[in-house]
């Protein structure tokens, strides 16, 4: 068996697109997924599964409809199934994502961001 290396970096260069999670690896029937944010996101979550959100470089506001956190570079975040939230990134975001196969960016909000499954 061949074991092969992702320099996460390397995979962030290959897209500029803002809030389109792109799939570098999967795991069982987890995928990790990297995007750069920037702006605001929509109010969304997602009901048949938990979401984690890792931040990669930069700071990710998450609102959630009593509370806001901040992930900063090294931090990460579980959201539980069915939580409302909405990111936020005053500048330029990198972070991964964690998530079942086939889990929609935009949840239950499907809209002008909501982002095609692509492998990078």
């Amino acid at each position: 068996m061949k074991h092969s290396v992702l320099n996460i970096q390397e995979k962030f260069s290959t897209f500029d697109s803002l809030w389109s999670p792109k799939i570098i690896a999967e795991m069982n029937d987890y995928q990790f997924k990297l995007a750069t944010v920037q702006g605001e996101f929509v109010w969304h979550s997602h009901t048949d599964t938990d979401e984690v959100f890792f931040v990669i470089e930069g700071a990710l506001d998450i609102e959630f409809r009593d509370e806001k956190i901040t992930l900063n570079s090294g931090k990460m975040c579980v959201i539980p199934k069915g939580v409302e939230h909405k990111p936020y990134a005053e500048k330029e975001c990198k972070i991964m994502l964690v998530e079942p196969r086939g889990v929609v960016n935009a949840g239950d909000n499907d809209g002008e961001l909501t982002a095609e499954e692509e492998w990078v």
